[in-house]
């Protein structure tokens, strides 16, 4: 702080320049925020858990464990999409009991990664939050995303992810902040990935967010569906608005304007409905919440095998 204020005349605390609390919320240089050096070394001990010896190796599997949620999956994602939940709860009632270790957790809130084991095998799950901002994706949240998984294919972690993402965020600010480079880097991340894939559409996919889930043009393991899941460039409602808009002005009666309105919307439902969707193979399989956990076993387990193919050139050139 003292180099600070003498070179560039800014006043502050050691904290706010470059503490603990700082680059665990704003920077994201830190995975976690502890009390103790002892806590530290425990978390420290669990990360490790989850990475084998050498890239050469597979992680570590564990005994299976049942989930630490008993709640029907179903029962806690809202039917209406636009109203929030909490992710973590789902992931409660999906993953092995208390085997997820979530990283970075105090920054870009509205996405969530960790490291967890289902039926006792490792996999490093990318999760939207739909609690936080609506699950949109921002700059930081990107990066987020996309170093978690540069580092998964690392280590041969598979991934998990849960997609419930109405896209990347839109606006001047984003814009002048580069939400174009820092999506392309979450959305090189996804592609370059060659380690077992697999997606889960949870209630709606739109746009570039699709992409940035490991959707199915991206060419994941499976991508799965809940019947609760929409996949299109974006929801109904904004749909209409974009297209159909000089349109839909145009009709002077506000009754006759409403009655369009809704017709196209449900023209526009229709051609997204996930059974629609599933019966042209854009997903995989459409599965019901209560099969979601052993779905995912069955998948991971076929996966496990995956011939893993090294790319000839190194040294990618990756969006910075």
């Amino acid at each position: 702080p003292r180099m600070a204020e003498m070179v560039i005349g800014e006043k502050v605390s050691l904290e706010e320049m470059g503490g603990a609390r700082m680059h665990t919320s704003h920077s994201g240089c830190g995975h976690a925020l502890v009390s103790s050096d002892e806590e530290g070394i425990d978390f420290a001990m669990r990360y490790l858990s989850y990475f084998p010896t050498s890239f050469r190796e597979e992680p570590p599997a564990a005994p299976p464990a049942p989930p630490a949620s008993d709640r029907q999956i179903g029962e806690l994602i809202p039917a209406d999409e636009n109203k929030p939940f909490d992710m973590r709860e789902l992931l409660g009632a999906l993953l092995d009991g208390d085997s997820f270790l979530q990283v970075h957790e105090r920054w870009a809130k509205e996405v969530i990664v960790g490291y967890a084991r289902i039926d006792g095998r490792v996999i490093g799950v990318v999760a939207n939050q739909p609690k936080v901002k609506g699950g949109v994706l921002f700059v930081d949240s990107a990066d987020k995303a996309a170093r978690f998984i540069w580092t998964c294919n690392a280590f041969n972690v598979p991934l998990l992810f849960l997609a419930d993402v109405p896209g990347f965020m839109i606006g001047t600010q984003v814009e002048r902040d580069g939400i174009i480079r820092h999506g392309a880097k979450m959305i090189s991340a996804v592609s370059e990935a060659n380690v077992p894939k697999i997606s889960v559409i949870v209630r709606k996919a739109y746009g570039a967010g699709l992409y940035a889930m490991a959707g199915p043009a991206f060419d994941p393991d499976c991508c799965l569906a809940l019947p609760s899941a929409s996949i299109a460039v974006m929801g109904p409602q904004a749909a209409i608005n974009a297209v159909y808009y000089n349109q839909l002005q145009a009709i002077e009666d506000p009754e006759e304007r409403a009655a369009r309105t809704e017709e196209l919307r449900l023209e526009y439902a229709a051609d997204i409905d996930i059974l629609h969707l599933g019966s042209e193979l854009v997903v995989d399989a459409i599965i019901q919440p209560e099969d979601l956990r052993g779905e995912l076993i069955r998948r991971f387990a076929l996966a496990a095998d995956k011939h893993r193919e090294w790319p000839e050139k190194r040294g990618p050139v990756t969006p910075v």
